[in-house]
């Protein structure tokens, strides 16, 4: 070996003596491992260095190096994490959404819906209709590269951030809010889901009832029961959430907060009809609740005109409106904004200098690069283009290949399809024998925070790599069907 020779060649060499040495017995010097494997004497040092780290030696100066005692591994013993259930008793239980990317029976994304979009853990060749992220071949990924590496030049790129997030991401953030929403309304947040756990927290107290549409995205129910609410359904039919039911929800439970998505709802992709959306908040200011206006996907478009959002008309704080940069960009743009005014605002930005502080700054000033650059709106148009055709193309062959299927409404905007399954046709059922036949979709049981009326499966057009993907999923979900 000459002295060129890799440290991990020589780490190698030493492990295999080390396990036929007895734990105490000295190893050879530095001098003569340096003779006996014509290595310089910065690689023996590093050796003996990482072996150490190790544990599986121990070096004493002035008397040399020598075998450690073997102990037994962490895993020798089973671990005993009952005591956990006594110290954890009387705290709200949320079922484990793993929003690393872990799935659960019949659901590819597992229960946090988008929240765990298990792209990265499905088999090889497995076509993915699950989840709630762009592949990555929709998403900016050139225009992001350049706002960061651009974000990254500034003198004060890592500086502490404000707690309320830059002024000039709020600004843009306010703007894109709607005319009557000024920056000082703005709080930039870590993402969409970051700021509804916020929230749920700030709003109401622990036990009290939480009206949500039914069906709804479940990282919404998840984030409420993590803050110990409980989520009360109210239906919602193709033109949104019926006020007429809102009104009854509010009196019978005394509910103070209503969690809703009025444009390209998830999973359903409606729109809330103009004539309900002064209804649904002329409901809740008559109930004296809050509403939250989860607005994840406004740069989601097919194209068509989007309404404006509810807050853009509000001016007496009844409407808090969380948005995001996560879906029309990247998962890993954790970039989301709280709008609020009044005594609600003041009780977000006292959680937020306990909860996290701020948020990275370098990623808000990326952000502020994105969104002013001309790269942004023409990858929102590129975008729009795309997920029309790609709705298009997977309803087109769910029609052909599942012709006994009722056709689900093609939505203007968002990332799914929200296809009704034939009576006694079990979603989970249909979900695990897709996944047999090498394709992910998400069971529609878990968007309904309580029993579901129907079977329902999303599909997403937007998680595959391209439309002849989206092709090939039909097929596959047909011969899963089929048996």
């Amino acid at each position: 070996m000459s002295d060129g020779s890799s440290t991990e060649v020589l780490v190698a060499m030493l492990r295999r003596e080390i396990a036929g040495r007895a734990p105490g017995e000295r190893l050879p010097s530095s001098r003569d491992l340096i003779a006996r494997h014509g290595v310089g004497p910065v690689t023996v040092s590093r050796a003996i260095a990482q072996l150490a780290a190790e544990g599986a030696v121990v070096t004493r100066p002035g008397s040399g190096t020598f075998v450690a005692v073997r102990r037994a591994r962490p895993d020798d013993r089973a671990a005993d994490t009952s005591w956990q259930t006594v110290a954890l008793a009387g705290r709200p239980h949320v079922p484990d959404t793993d929003p690393t990317g872990g799935a659960g029976p019949g659901d590819a994304s597992g229960q946090g819906g988008d929240a765990a979009d298990a792209v990265g853990a499905l088999p090889d060749g497995t076509i993915s209709l699950a989840g709630g992220y762009l592949h990555e071949n929709l998403q900016p990924t050139r225009a992001l590269g350049a706002a960061l590496a651009r974000a990254a030049r500034r003198p004060d790129a890592w500086r502490r951030a404000p707690a309320v997030g830059l002024a000039p991401l709020r600004a843009v953030l306010a703007r894109q809010a709607g005319p009557g929403v000024s920056p000082e309304d703005v709080l930039v947040t870590g993402g969409g889901q970051g700021a509804l756990s916020m929230l749920f927290r700030a709003i109401s107290a622990a036990g009290s009832p939480v009206l949500v549409e039914s069906p709804t995205y479940p990282g919404a129910l998840a984030a409420a029961r993590a803050a110990g609410l409980r989520p009360v359904p109210v239906p919602a039919d193709e033109d949104g959430i019926r006020p007429d039911l809102l009104a009854d929800a509010f009196a019978m439970t005394g509910a103070r907060l209503l969690y809703c998505q009025p444009t390209f709802h998830n999973p359903t992709g409606a729109v809330l009809a103009p004539e309900r959306r002064r209804q649904v908040v002329d409901v809740a200011r008559a109930a004296g609740a809050f509403v939250v206006e989860d607005d994840f996907a406004r740069h989601l478009g097919h194209g068509r005109p989007v309404p404006a959002p509810l807050v853009a008309d509000d001016r007496d704080g009844t409407i808090v409106h969380v948005t995001s940069l996560t879906k029309p960009a990247s998962p890993s743009l954790r970039i989301g904004a709280v709008v609020a005014r009044g005594p609600v605002m003041g009780r977000l930005r006292g959680m937020r200098t306990v909860d996290d502080f701020f948020v990275a700054r370098p990623l808000q000033e990326a952000a502020v690069e994105l969104l002013s650059t001309p790269s942004w709106d023409r990858h929102l148009r590129t975008l729009a283009a795309a997920l029309r055709e790609r709705c298009g193309v997977l309803a087109d062959a769910l029609a052909r290949e599942l012709p006994e299927w009722t056709p689900a409404r093609l939505p203007v905007g968002g990332l799914h399809l929200w296809q009704r399954l034939p009576d006694r046709v079990a979603d989970g059922a249909v979900a695990d024998a897709a996944r047999v036949r090498g394709v992910a979709v998400n069971a529609g049981r878990r968007y309904f925070p309580a029993e579901p009326p129907a079977a329902h499966l999303r599909l997403s057009f937007a998680a595959a790599a391209d439309p002849a993907e989206l092709v090939e999923a039909a097929r596959r979900l047909a011969a899963a069907v089929a048996g």
